[in-house]
């Protein structure tokens, strides 16, 4: 009995960091996986029909009130490169992949951050999180909820697709010090935090990875 509770924990860790490589795409034999459950009552993806029953190749699938119109020309680009992206699958995906990166960061896990950022933003994280081990502060954040996700932009530059998302969450943040003592922060008080992070993707190079590109704050 230990033993299969043991390899169903490895099973399911090993599933949460596999998750970034089905962003965006469709297969035409949708699954829930636990990976894209929503966080903490976060409604099921809803799916529409595009705005005036547009169904034309390349146009946007999934829920567009996800989708700013300043992203849509771009979403039809990376579309007609890539016939299994789905919009809407996607800003899934990205709010999975959001929580995954912000407790690899909180947590200090550098292998995790490798496999979902690139060389630039896996960098500057790990400059951060050095610095914060160089004066012994400790971080104990939560992430509440991700009260949105939208798409705000959307591009593609032969083979290059880039999607920016702006996720609006509550994180409860607490920063203790290397004895254990409270420096910081509340884990009862949850702040408000708007984040503007790109992903991307070379779609000609097979691998269905999306990478942490760029990361921004309003």
């Amino acid at each position: 009995m230990t033993f299969t509770i043991i390899l169903l924990a490895m099973v399911a860790a090993f599933l949460g960091l596999r998750l970034y490589s089905v962003l965006g795409k469709r297969t035409g034999h949708e699954q829930e996986p636990v990976a894209r459950q929503p966080l903490e009552g976060t409604p099921p993806l809803i799916r529409q029909p595009m705005m005036g029953g547009d169904t034309s190749p390349g146009a946007p699938q999934g829920d567009l009130s996800a989708i700013d119109l300043a992203a849509q020309s771009g979403l039809k680009a990376i579309v007609n490169a890539d016939r299994q992206f789905d919009a809407g699958l996607f800003v899934e995906g990205a709010k999975s992949a959001y929580k995954l990166v912000l407790e690899a960061y909180w947590k200090g896990d550098k292998e995790a951050l490798r496999f979902l950022c690139d060389d630039d933003v896996y960098d500057s994280f790990v400059e951060a999180m050095d610095a914060r081990t160089g004066k012994g502060e400790v971080l104990e954040n939560r992430l509440v909820r991700i009260e949105e996700a939208r798409i705000a932009d959307a591009s593609f530059d032969h083979p290059v697709a880039r999607i920016t998302i702006r996720f609006d969450a509550d994180i409860a943040s607490l920063v203790k010090d290397a004895e254990g003592n409270v420096i910081g922060g509340s884990m009862t008080d949850a702040v408000e935090s708007h984040d503007i992070w790109t992903f991307m993707r070379d779609i000609k190079s097979g691998d269905r990875n999306w990478k942490l590109d760029e990361t921004d704050d309003v």
